[in-house]
């Protein structure tokens, strides 16, 4: 018999949550908490949170709690693997391209500010003793896109751990699925086509794993008529210019396949590309152009996509 399965949908991170368990639906009550748990935590809007905290201290040894203290570290090591594509010391030069409030607040037409940051300082002055961290003079930290990816990922291993035969957990298209989906063989993860939005660039079927999107086709305003977006290139501090719009990466786990999106867009199409293999995942990278790149083994988990003949999003399951 087919476990019972619970579904929600809130606002979090600055996104939606999407919560599917197959098992007790109480457990969805449970993983919300801990997500805005999470928010609460990691949020660089909320000055009582801890990241605000660790910012607010250079110089000063900061005891974090376990979770935050391993995702600053699992960020730092994200710097170190991909050559410093993936920075989350970009916060200053974000604030610089006028991301100084949450995206909902955010006015859409700034006026004059400053001038663009010099690059990013990078991730090597910080140190990081357990569950204590300390950040060097002149470094703060920008743990929004990895927040989320590592909130899906501790969430879904929660739900698990709390008894459910399966969960999916979508935060803001940083989706992380495990267990046993209900009434399929897999779970199925629609990638969304950033340049149309309502319309689908593929559907992937995934049994156990994540997938990521990182675009520089959302989260966009301007200032003196130049679009700016928050995706900023660490080597020259001002929102990327590569030639990709958008990337998706598929990967064992949500935080890891949000670095990897996020590095691949802005390394550009060729380095983006060998920057996936490299490092063993799938990924598709769309260009300006709107055409679709694939990378590694893509097309084993793909369930449906226009470009792929005899497939049909009723096959997806």
């Amino acid at each position: 018999m087919a476990a019972e399965v619970a579904e929600a949908q809130f606002p979090v991170m600055g996104s939606t949550g999407h919560l599917l368990v197959a098992g007790d639906p109480e457990l969805l009550a449970r993983a919300h908490s801990r997500l805005e748990e999470l928010e609460g935590r990691w949020s660089r809007f909320r000055a009582d949170s801890e990241l605000c905290l660790l910012n607010a201290s250079p110089g000063r040894w900061v005891r974090l709690s376990a979770p935050t203290a391993e995702l600053v570290s699992r960020a730092v090591r994200a710097w170190e693997v991909t050559g410093g594509l993936f920075d989350p010391t970009v916060l200053p030069a974000l604030e610089r391209a006028g991301y100084t409030h949450t995206f909902e607040a955010l006015p859409r037409d700034l006026p004059t500010g400053a001038p663009p940051a010099p690059a990013a300082p990078g991730c090597g002055g910080i140190e990081i003793r357990g569950e204590r961290v300390r950040l060097p003079a002149g470094i703060r930290l920008d743990l929004g896109g990895i927040g989320k990816g590592y909130a899906a990922d501790l969430a879904a291993g929660e739900l698990m751990a709390a008894g459910a035969a399966g969960a999916c957990v979508n935060l803001g298209g940083d989706v992380r699925a495990t267990g046993s989906p209900p009434g399929a063989d897999a779970w199925v993860v629609a990638v969304e086509d950033e340049a149309r939005p309502g319309a689908d660039l593929a559907w992937l079927a995934l049994t156990e794993g994540a997938v990521a999107t990182s675009t520089r086709l959302r989260r966009r305003w301007q200032r003196q008529g130049r679009e700016l977006h928050h995706l900023i290139d660490p080597g020259s501090g001002a929102p990327a210019t590569s030639d990709v719009a958008s990337v998706t990466v598929v990967a064992g786990e949500a935080h890891w396949a949000e670095v990897l999106a996020k590095a691949a867009l802005i390394a550009g199409l060729p380095a983006g590309v060998a920057l996936l293999e490299t490092h063993g995942v799938a990924g598709l990278l769309v260009t300006e152009d709107g055409t679709a790149h694939r990378a590694g083994p893509w097309e084993r988990f793909v369930s449906w996509s226009p470009n792929c003949p005899g497939t049909s999003p009723a096959s997806a399951g």
